[in-house]
């Protein structure tokens, strides 16, 4: 049978679809063309910005020493920011000190000649350490974890994280150092194409907008949203970014923002993406931020105990009674086991073996467990249970050994006896 022969069948045609729509997925899957981790920086204080032009001794030394001048204007700058204060006001530090503060030198652009160090830097501050240096006491509040969406509107073309683009890389990059929201935002590797792209964003699902925050540990959901216009291929784009939240992609702000080519479009969706969450920080402040009581998923109650109730049952026991003191004692013994409802005799034998009859509520079990915990031992053959070592009552103690034994009492005397004077 021939290929052609085959494709005639309709579900032979169906199989070759659902092939080709497989490999086509799992090649997009496979592309390394995709992810960006997002840079965790809750815990830094940035300052960005700031201009160096440096001579030194060597290469090495001229951007060292525009190194240390980064660190002074940017704790300058990081200290004014807080206060309220003019940079000038800022108290001076020293370069061991400011080492200890700062984390990282950002280096947004530079030259380095064979003297000479020209450059753009940014400096990181640890959040902890330069807490009390710049003014800032205490956590700051922030909002409950918010996914964040990058969504880039193309020619009519929508991208999330499919492929790297330049506004989820500004996004990636964002620092959340100062910011009162807290962005769950997404890498582009695994799952998240699947779960979250321009598609997904259409359906209006409930459902299924829970099941995608509770995975990534959301309570709501904001789209950041920009439209790209571009002069033409290569040249000048002009942006339109917009913020939304929710299911139904209520919108909160927007701007526009021109990049004048390639080389200025990093410039202008780091831009976009401060003004973007400054945005949600307003939207936060008025209170129009809060969770959607629609994706959170409420704990079931807890599964009630169901209490297994017993009826009164009756069990044939025997026990060796060598003495009536032992069988009253064994009789109010059983009666004292939790569960005993009534002990009744049956045949009793001084000297031997009496049987009684026990109404327990409980199998026969936990009747074996109780008299057990009483100090006997249980054999159950045909029907019957068979008790022995029986607890003894406890014995009278004995008198102490040092006491003399008391005089033996007089003998009644009779009054009509002559005395000794009457004789």
């Amino acid at each position: 049978m021939s290929i052609f022969a085959s494709l005639a069948r309709p579900w032979a045609m169906v199989s070759l679809f659902l092939l080709l729509l497989a490999a086509a997925a799992t090649a997009q899957m496979e592309s390394g063309d995709r992810g960006i981790l997002p840079i965790d920086s809750k815990g830094l204080l940035e300052v960005d910005g700031i201009e160096v032009d440096v001579a030194g001794t060597s290469a090495q030394d001229a951007r060292l020493n525009g190194w240390r001048i980064a660190q002074r204007e940017g704790f300058a700058k990081l200290w004014a920011r807080n206060s309220g204060q003019p940079v000038s006001a800022a108290p001076r530090l020293s370069d061991s000190t400011l080492d200890g503060l700062v984390s990282a030198i950002v280096v947004e652009r530079e030259e380095i000649g064979p003297d000479r160090y020209i450059a753009t830097l940014g400096v990181l501050f640890d959040r902890a350490r330069a807490a009390q240096y710049v003014g800032i006491s205490g956590n700051r509040k922030r909002s409950a974890p918010m996914l964040l969406v990058p969504l880039t509107v193309v020619a009519g073309t929508e991208l999330v994280v499919e492929r790297r683009n330049p506004w989820q890389r500004a996004w990636a990059e964002f620092r959340l150092s100062e910011t009162p929201v807290d962005y769950v935002r997404l890498s582009g590797l695994g799952a998240d194409p699947l779960l979250v792209n321009g598609s997904s964003l259409r359906r209006e699902n409930v459902d299924y907008w829970k099941s995608v925050t509770d995975l990534y540990g959301a309570a709501n959901l904001l789209v950041a949203e920009v439209t790209l216009d571009y002069d033409y291929p290569g040249g000048p784009v002009d942006a339109r970014f917009v913020a939304r939240k929710g299911l139904d992609r209520e919108m909160l702000g927007q701007f526009r923002l021109r990049a004048s080519g390639p080389d200025d479009m990093k410039r202008m969706m780091d831009e976009g993406a401060r003004r973007v969450d400054a945005i949600y920080a307003r939207a936060y402040a008025r209170g129009d931020l809060d969770p959607d009581p629609r994706f959170i998923i409420r704990e079931a109650p807890p599964p009630v105990e169901e209490v297994q109730l017993f009826a009164a049952i009756p069990y044939q026991v025997q026990m060796d009674t060598p003495s009536a003191a032992a069988l009253n004692n064994g009789i109010a013994r059983l009666r004292a086991i939790t569960g005993v409802e009534s002990v009744q005799e049956s045949s009793l034998a001084i000297g031997g073996t009496s049987a009684v009859v026990i109404t327990y509520r409980g199998d026969l079990n936990s009747l074996r467990s109780a008299l057990a915990a009483a100090g006997w031992q249980t054999d159950y053959a045909g029907g019957v249970l068979r008790l022995s070592g029986a607890p003894q009552p406890a014995a009278p103690a004995p008198p102490p050994a040092n006491d003399p034994a008391p005089p033996p009492a007089a003998p009644p005397r009779d009054p009509l006896a002559p005395t000794a004077e009457g004789q």
